[in-house]
């Protein structure tokens, strides 16, 4: 398929996912409601197109935002038997500021909305038009930013935590199995809905699933309350994507408020949280045996040491001096970056715990190689940058618009399609063409 095809297939896969409520769903069955970081990716691919629906899928998730700037990672506008578990579950109105109004889960996603609103505003040809809407809408990312700073910071170094593997983005990473170990979660009697619409040997288990439901069911208990979730889940992560990502929106909401003018204290309050942040990133979650940035356990106090494709997510936001991100460009190419292997797996390949096929265990995802193509631009690294590009536009050619992809160059010899999840799938559809039109 060429280039102009493609585009106009990755437009229709975006229209067909628009809900008349006014947000995109990630696929259809699979994931019937809004994600917080899918929608970011979403209006990125319709501010190319149709900027309305860019705008649209902005607004619509921040008009759930809760009166302390939290901002859920699925807010569940319509009722749906498709998926599991749902607001019934959740229970978002335990929490005395939570929306009355939309219904969502108590947890969040990496915080992108910030250079979201940047990249729209970059896109779209009206610059005007996008900036009067950008100053409608930045302050309520600046109080996102406020509230993970105020509550998700709880020793003042500037790394927020996330409590729940799903608040990573990352959902059944290889990363969290030995937290695992250290719980015995009840097991939970309920109906999985996602092996219906996807084959079970490329999901979490029906015991990993058990992991998840408690630590939720521990923070309902608080009512969601961040200070007594910070002390009693055994999930307690700084995260270096979820980080990368704030600080990345961090730099983009300052340059925002510089064009708009004014809004000097703002500025200054996120140049503080930048400048710790950054430090504290480098100080804390750089491992310098392996060569990448990691996740530290704040339960437990200790780094994971394990390579992620978030080990390279912070080159995308510029926190690495040149020499450390020499050294991530060398770890990613020596563990990831085989000739037989498309760029870039999302856990090492090289460790016993990779799966090519299961979720975050080692597919290739869209969203986290156009994090790394930007980053790798960023520091001057056009060719290997050019290489995440293609990888990721013929792997789309070759199997469709799915949520991810095998890594291994001869799956996709022997007629296997390699791809997997769901079919027609937002973001992907959404930053290929952001990749095509760069």
């Amino acid at each position: 398929m060429d280039k102009r095809n493609l585009i106009e297939e990755a437009e229709k896969v975006l229209n067909n996912n628009f809900q008349k409520e006014g947000f995109t769903i990630p696929c259809e069955g699979l994931y019937p409601f809004q994600w917080k970081w899918d929608s970011g990716f979403i209006a990125i691919g319709y501010a190319y197109f149709d900027v309305a629906k860019s705008k649209k899928e902005i607004t619509t998730l921040l008009d759930a935002q809760w009166e302390n700037g939290f901002i859920p990672h699925i807010v569940f506008h319509t009722d749906s038997d498709t998926y599991f578990p749902g607001p019934d579950f959740h229970k978002s109105e335990l929490h005395p500021q939570s929306s009355r109004e939309f219904r969502s889960t108590g947890m969040t996603q990496p915080p992108i909305t910030g250079f979201i609103l940047e990249e729209m505003h970059r896109i779209v040809e009206d610059k005007e038009d996008m900036l009067s809407f950008v100053k409608s809408h930045i302050d309520r990312v600046y109080k996102n930013h406020e509230y993970f700073y105020g509550q998700r910071d709880p020793r003042n170094e500037g790394l927020v935590y996330i409590y729940h593997n799903w608040e990573s983005g990352t959902d059944n990473s290889p990363m969290w199995d030995d937290i695992w170990k250290t719980m015995n979660p009840p097991e939970y009697e309920f109906e999985r809905r996602d092996t219906t619409h996807v084959d079970p040997s490329q999901r979490p288990s029906k015991r990993e699933y058990d992991h998840y439901l408690h630590i939720i069911e521990i923070a309902k208990n608080h009512n969601y309350d961040d200070k007594a979730i910070a002390e009693t889940s055994p999930f307690l992560i700084q995260d270096p994507l979820f980080n990368a990502m704030l600080i990345k929106s961090n730099e983009s909401l300052i340059n925002l408020y510089e064009v708009i003018g004014g809004h000097s204290n703002k500025i200054d309050q996120l140049r503080i949280w930048q400048r710790k942040s950054i430090r504290s990133f480098n100080e804390k979650l750089f491992n310098n045996e392996l060569g990448v940035y990691v996740h530290y356990d704040l339960r437990n106090e200790k780094q994971i040491s394990f390579v992620s494709s978030s080990s390279f997510a912070p080159l995308f936001a510029g926190i690495p001096d040149i020499d450390k991100a020499k050294v991530l460009v060398n770890t990613m190419l020596e563990r990831f970056g085989g000739e037989d292997k498309y760029l870039c797996a999302s856990f090492d390949p090289a460790n016993e715990r990779f799966n090519p096929k299961k979720y975050w265990r080692g597919p290739v995802w869209i969203n986290l190689n156009w994090m790394l193509y930007y980053g790798l631009k960023k520091y001057g690294y056009d060719e290997l940058a050019k290489r995440v590009k293609n990888d990721s536009v013929e792997l789309i050619d070759k199997a469709g618009f799915y949520e991810y992809f095998d890594p291994r160059k001869n799956m996709y010899k022997n007629m296997e399609h390699g791809g997997y999840g769901g079919r027609n799938f937002s973001w992907s559809a959404a930053l290929l063409i952001d990749l095509l039109k760069d």
